[in-house]
This record gives structure tokens, sequence and C-alpha cells, in this order.
């Protein structure tokens, strides 16, 4: 559904049935798992497929606190060598007591460091953040 938009406006549209929508699901998952067959055709049926991206989220939020996983998204400047990564990622395991899985992405508008994100939780320790910081903290020293 996230690559296909008009995919999401068909299985989204309160205007289908929703049996017409577990038949589209049906028919594009193909001889997929028949669990997984099963559970889509329901979450249609139930008029519940146009949620199913949050679904997964939150399925995947599930099994990430059952395994002692913490999912991370990790954004630098440039892009980071496989050794950074592991070195920053050993870290949050050490911090947290959990095992790291960690997306990477590159900003350049960082200018430097990093941003991690960790469900609500963000940790700006960017160039770009920390001058943020500093303008906000100049402003207020201004006005009083």
């Amino acid at each position: 559904m996230r690559d296909v938009p008009q995919l999401r406006a068909v299985l989204r549209n309160p205007q289908l049935a929703p049996e017409t929508k577990a038949d589209v699901v049906v028919e594009i998952i193909g001889e997929a798992d028949q669990l997984l067959r099963n559970f889509l055709r329901l979450a249609a049926e139930k008029g519940r497929i146009g949620e199913i991206a949050d679904i997964a989220r939150e399925l995947d939020r599930l099994m990430a606190a059952e395994e002692g996983r913490l999912d991370v998204e990790l954004t630098t400047a440039y892009e980071l060598s496989d050794e950074e990564a592991d070195s920053i990622v050993k870290q949050i395991e050490q911090a947290s007591g959990r095992r790291v899985e960690a997306a990477r992405s590159v900003n350049a508008d960082l200018v430097g460091g990093l941003v991690l994100k960790a469900g609500s939780l963000e940790v700006d320790s960017s160039v770009r953040g920390r001058l943020i910081r500093l303008r906000r903290e100049l402003a207020q020293g201004a006005h009083t």
C-alpha cells in the first residue's frame, strides 16, 4: 500500500463494499501463506483493510517488545561506514539493555552529528539541532 497509492485509495474507499475489497486483496496476494490470506480477507471483510499499515506497525511494535528488540532510526549528515554504525548500535544496546535494529538514513541538512528516533523518543545531537536550540535560547534571552 505504501508503494501503490492507487491501491491505498481503493482499499480506503468507503463506497466499495468490504467483500469487493477482500476480493482485491486476495487477488493481489495470490498464493501467499494461508494464514496471511485469511487475516487480510478478514480485515477487508470487517472494514479494516484501509488501516492495514497501522495494524502492521502495531504488530511489529508488539513483536519487538516480546523479542526485547529496539527498533531505531539513525539519521546522520553523511553515510556511516558499517563499523561506525555498528559502534553506535552497540552503545545503544548497552544503554538500553535490548537488541537494537537500526534503519539508517542520510540528511545532509544536519550538517554533522546524528538524530536518533526510537518510538516517540527523539534524541537530536546534530549540529543543526544544536544551532536551533541555541537560536531559541538567544531569542528567549533577548525577550527577558
